[in-house]
């Protein structure tokens, strides 16, 4: 087959996927916003970047900045039908920012592989969740059902859907999950275990490694959504308790979900504010974004790893501590659920509940007595289900494969 793939941060989602089909013998390009710096396992053509979108317009801008880029990704598509012949079988796109809206319209007979991540809901989900930063007043539910607009209509679009967990694909009404199958992204197993040798040299020249007492927190950025505020408010008792132990934060200073502190630059200078007369920043180190291998270090040594979340979107950094053999504390939120036992292969704490935080991580750090059964579960539950090789691609493959070819999913 030929198959595009489109993603504005290619590879986005399917770095794995993408030159896995290209090894099978298929034809497999990608198409990407013109000013993605990724590296890319396959063929890249480029379209040209939308300009800002007016923000005063209100509701509609959301939608107004989907088509917009939605436009430029049709005209980039048409150039690549009418300058070089392509016509794609199967095209499979994250939906996310409106790139693959009009792309039936250039390749009518093409098929449509769309992922499903997340449909935003006005209850269930992050709107309502947390009453302190993100208060549920009617424009906020408003703009929730204004900015999913898009997403709707591309599932509509589409042939059929791939979602990562099954709390993601509920996200969908009925009329549309049908169109879903649920297979994660998967987790390079071989490359995620647990290391006794990992060990990570501090920017003043000390150096933390496997066994000593660290707490591991990892975000894209570091922001209530994922339960960054709490967190900070756990950590004075546990660095008091605690002497030896180091907190290793990785996670930028800007917003990638919600919004911005209004009384502070950002959220780890509002936290700060608040707690970090408390805490010894000797031991507290934010390391920003960092490479994935530093990263991985960090996994890797930490005693125990935290991670919070409202009901939202899972990250991979979750699965990617538990097949590192972690000790997770994770909160007792419905997507966390999906994969996290309490008592089984991790520990569940109320999201709100800062002491109850701040018992675990002093519990954890001290020599929890089940904490090898806890880290071995863990890693086992990613090796029968999430295994990148085993389980997973073999999936991933099999589903475009089908839906490519016009069959009924598997």
């Amino acid at each position: 087959m030929k198959i595009l793939f489109i993603h504005q941060n290619f590879p986005g989602q399917f770095p794995h996927l993408a030159p896995a089909l290209a090894a099978r013998g298929h034809e497999v390009i990608g198409m990407t916003d013109e000013k993605n710096t990724r590296a890319a396992p396959v063929r890249v053509v480029r379209y040209k970047a939308p300009d800002p979108v007016p923000e005063n317009i209100g509701l509609g801008r959301t939608y107004a900045e989907m088509t917009a880029r939605g436009y430029l990704a049709a005209r980039g598509a048409r150039a690549l039908r009418d300058r070089h012949g392509f016509v794609p079988d199967l095209i499979v796109g994250h939906p996310g920012w409106g790139e693959t809206l009009f792309l039936r319209e250039i390749w009518p007979k093409a098929r449509l592989l769309v992922y499903a991540e997340l449909l935003y809901r006005t209850h269930g989900h992050d709107v309502g969740f947390d009453d302190e930063f993100s208060p549920a007043v009617d424009e906020t539910r408003f703009s929730t059902i204004a900015r999913s607009a898009h997403l709707i209509q591309t599932l509509v679009q589409a042939d059929a859907a791939i979602s990562p967990t099954q709390y993601q694909a509920g996200s969908f009404p009925p009329e549309l999950r049908d169109k879903i199958t649920v297979i994660h992204d998967g987790i390079d197993t071989q490359r995620v275990k647990p290391d006794a040798q990992a060990a990570l040299t501090l920017d003043d020249g000390r150096v933390l490694r496997a066994g000593d007492e660290v707490v591991s927190f990892v975000n894209r950025s570091l922001e209530p959504y994922r339960g960054f505020p709490t967190f900070m408010r756990a950590l004075p008792r546990v660095l008091a308790e605690r002497p030896g132990a180091h907190v290793l934060m990785i996670g930028g200073d800007g917003v990638s979900y919600g919004t911005k502190p209004k009384d502070a630059e950002s959220w780890k200078a509002k936290m700060l504010a608040e707690v970090g007369d408390r805490l010894d920043m000797s031991r507290v180190h934010f390391l920003g974004r960092v490479p994935y291998d530093r990263y991985l270090s960090v996994i890797q040594l930490a005693r125990v790893h935290a991670y919070l979340t409202y009901p939202f979107v899972l990250s991979w950094s979750l699965t990617e501590a538990m097949s590192a053999g972690k000790l997770i504390l994770a909160s007792d939120t419905e997507p966390v659920r999906e994969l996290i036992r309490d008592g089984e292969n991790g520990r569940l704490i109320p999201f709100f509940d800062v002491d109850a935080w701040s018992e675990g991580l002093i519990r954890a750090l001290a020599g929890d007595p089940d904490a090898e059964r806890l880290g071995a579960a863990a890693r086992q539950t990613i090796l029968d289900g999430y295994d990148l090789h085993r389980h997973a691609l073999p999936r991933q493959i099999e589903l475009v494969e089908r839906v490519g070819a016009g069959a009924p999913r598997p």
